[in-house]
């Protein structure tokens, strides 16, 4: 396998990300030093950034990121080529993160019970505030505002704050986060929704006109 290097690198420009050149995939699945090399570069940016906001440990996420990486070299013979090599990639490492934190026991999170009770309240079958749609992303365009949101994520529990990581801060759609978590499309749906609506509870003073 390919030495790994160092694997916490600046955020690469829009520029830059969008002139990626594609991947060799059969070069990739025949072991190419190259086409590897190639994967780790592309996708070590973004993969550190989901790994992170699972264990919450810049030191953890870097080892479950080398360790992801490895595995994925060792498995690749078990690819089968029904989703993307990424998506496949990120679903190695986010097994691999939330194995450290259950072995960690890094839990300073907010429990299902907590989410429901940041639900909208209903009345007569109508919310009994106003609820528009909602994105995080969106609302985290000042450096301020980033850093609430951003904390805010963090204290939502694992399931939850790794479905807003991955399709409202890494834009993946909802079949992908499907296939990396292994769960329905439907299930995205809603455990984002839930969550979205948790965080909206959570800022909605820091954010109220």
């Amino acid at each position: 396998m390919p030495k790994l290097k160092q694997t916490q690198a600046q955020e690469p420009s829009t520029k830059a990300r969008s002139a990626r050149a594609p991947i060799d995939l059969e070069a990739l699945l025949e072991g190419d030093p190259k086409a590897f090399e190639q994967l780790v570069q592309q996708e070590s940016t973004r993969l550190y950034r989901v790994i992170y906001r699972i264990v919450n440990d810049h030191h953890e996420a870097e080892s479950v990121l080398q360790e992801t990486f490895l595995q994925a070299y060792k498995r690749f013979h078990t690819f089968r080529r029904e989703s993307k090599v990424t998506t496949w990639l990120y679903a190695i490492g986010i097994n691999l993160a939330r194995a450290s934190l259950r072995k960690s026991r890094r839990y300073d999170t907010l429990s299902d019970e907590d989410i429901e009770r940041l639900q909208p309240g209903f009345s007569r079958g109508m919310h009994t505030g106003n609820y528009e749609a909602w994105n995080p992303h969106k609302m985290a365009e000042r450096s301020e505002r980033k850093r609430l949101v951003h904390e805010a994520i963090r204290k939502l529990p694992p399931d939850y704050r790794l479905v807003v990581t991955l399709r409202d801060i890494e834009e993946l759609s909802t079949a992908e986060v499907a296939h990396i978590l292994n769960i329905s499309d439907g299930a995205v749906r809603v455990r984002l929704h839930r969550a979205r609506q948790a965080l909206r509870s959570l800022l909605d003073r820091y954010f109220r006109s």
